[in-house]
């Protein structure tokens, strides 16, 4: 049975790290870019498996920012994760130990979370391993290559690869907000957020880290104020 569970773990796990491997080489080269050495853009690959917030801690770091800063800014970016963890604590199987259940919480991403709540069958130590291990090994690997690539690329191709994992952002808010008002209100608002802090006198000197932090609370706060979700009985 766990022989067929990491089977099919691998399986579905798979496509997920085709899809990270091709993103994070556009983040190794972003992270060599902003004077991250390959082993420490590699090495942070390693141990986050988050492109999101990966992004906005090289960024600080770039600028010079504190650890604070960063700890609090890769925070408040990941915060969904908490969320997807106690979710998926209910679909693990009861007999799971908490050394394996903190594995899977480590692994825990957008797309893992959508696949493992999406198995009919109750999520086992095996299948989660199936499922998690390919991705890590696809986002480090790629990041990786992306890392030690750079140093023989044409600048301006760096350049342009850079500008990749802007474009996957781009790729994970569109189908949301199309499919939805109030998330396309929350996006257009952070833009906007973003563009106040970017431009405007005094607030263009906040640190990266800080703007990121104020934009992500300020947007939440509103959304959830203004746009309260529903009890599941109810019709959207």
């Amino acid at each position: 049975m766990k022989i067929k569970d990491i089977k099919d773990g691998i399986k579905d796990g798979l496509p997920i790290a085709l899809g990270y491997f091709s993103v994070s080489v556009a983040f190794g080269v972003s992270a060599v870019g902003a004077n991250v050495p390959w082993w420490g853009a590699t090495l942070i690959s390693l141990t986050n498996l988050t492109s999101a917030g990966q992004k906005a801690g090289v960024d600080v770091m770039a600028v010079g920012g504190s650890i604070l800063l960063i700890i609090l800014t890769t925070l408040i970016i990941n915060m969904r994760y908490f969320l997807m963890g106690v979710s998926m604590s209910q679909k693990v199987e009861e007999k799971m130990p908490i050394w394996q259940r903190l594995l899977v919480a480590f692994g825990i991403t957008d797309e893992i979370y959508a696949v493992s709540m999406g198995r009919k069958n109750d999520l086992t130590g095996a299948y989660m391993a199936g499922l998690i291990i390919p991705p890590i090994f696809g986002w480090t690997g790629g990041t990786l290559l992306g890392s030690v690539a750079t140093n023989f690329m044409p600048e301006i191709l760096a350049e342009a690869m850079g500008i990749a994992l802007y474009g996957m952002f781009i790729a994970v808010i569109v189908p949301p907000s199309k499919q939805s008002k109030k998330v396309f209100a929350a996006v257009i608002l952070a833009i906007c957020l973003s563009v106040i802090f970017t431009y405007l006198p005094y607030l263009n000197r906040l640190e990266t880290g800080w703007a990121v932090i104020i934009i992500t609370i300020v947007v939440s706060s509103i959304a959830a104020t203004v746009f309260p979700i529903k009890e599941e009985a109810d019709n959207e």
